[in-house]
């Protein structure tokens, strides 16, 4: 074999090598340094499940280590800044523990922690009926319906109040049923604003209340006009009052007389003239009557 050949093959094998231990020792340092640059944080997170409602306990509560750069928006790193506070949303076993799902300190147990700021919770009685056979849940979405007599109205009348209202409980149940089974329950809060709290309270008082479920993804509003009684029979007369249509015989009125206009006096100088069938009177030595006068 040639040993020019030989001296070029053993030359190209040594760089490799060579430039193979460079590239390793190159990767071995950087991924060493990457190892050194962690830095890792302590995060809060839940010990067992929280559910709404609750008030944040210590020993509900763990620390776990992780890297710094993951650290999620919102998290705690001590214990003490979220203990006695109560929570809006569920928490999960090992779920980090994030400001948004916490109300301020002192903020109330139960139900009051989980009312915006300017919003009310108003509490209507319901049956079977009114709560849509129990599957009124937390969580979802209703119209409120009321029906009644209004003062000087002929009739009654249903008229849609509130549109797309959020149901906060069902009686003290706070989260829906996990399985999607009815709540039978006497009373549904409602999540809703000042002016609307005091239609809600009115038409609870005044009249008959009840929801209608709709989908929780339409956020739409619809205008409607209300029905009364006397549209289930085909008539709508209470609302807007047609005029009132004159009967079928009607017996024509006669047109009011006329005034006779008085006949000027017959004197000597008057000479009445026959001409065919017209008759004139005329007046010799006084100004022309007016005309009409015959």
């Amino acid at each position: 074999m040639d040993r020019r050949f030989l001296t070029v093959l053993a030359m190209s094998i040594v760089l490799a090598l060579v430039v193979s231990a460079v590239f390793y020792q190159m990767s071995a340092r950087g991924a060493r340094g990457k190892l050194k640059q962690v830095e890792f944080r302590d995060l809060v997170t839940a010990a067992q499940p929280l559910p709404v409602g609750t008030t944040v306990r210590r020993e509900e509560l763990k620390i776990t280590k992780i890297p710094a750069d993951l650290f999620p928006h919102g998290g705690f790193s001590k214990v003490e800044e979220v203990i006695d506070r109560p929570v809006v949303s569920n928490v999960l076993l090992d779920e980090p523990v994030l400001e948004g799902r916490l109300a301020l300190r002192g903020s109330g147990m139960g139900l009051a922690p989980i009312i915006p700021p300017g919003m009310r919770a108003v509490s209507v009685r319901v049956n079977d009926v009114v709560g849509v056979a129990g599957y009124v849940l937390p969580g979802m979405r209703v119209d409120v319906l009321v029906t009644g007599r209004p003062p000087n109205f002929n009739g009654t009348i249903t008229n849609t109040v509130l549109q797309n209202i959020v149901v906060l409980t069902a009686g003290q149940v706070l989260q829906p049923e996990s399985r999607g089974q009815a709540i039978n329950t006497p009373v549904v809060t409602l999540l809703v604003t000042p002016d609307q709290a005091e239609i809600l309270t009115l038409a609870g008082s005044e009249g008959r209340i009840q929801l209608v479920l709709r989908n929780g993804a339409d956020q739409g509003t619809e205008k409607t006009a209300g029905r009364e009684t006397s549209e289930l029979y085909g008539h709508r007369t209470s609302k807007v009052e047609a005029p009132a249509k004159a009967p079928a015989h009607r017996p024509r009125q006669a047109a009011a007389p006329v005034a006779p206009v008085a006949a000027r006096p017959a004197t000597a100088d008057e000479v009445v003239m026959i001409r065919g069938n017209l008759r004139t009177v005329e007046v010799v030595g006084a100004k022309k009557p007016p005309e009409g006068i015959n």
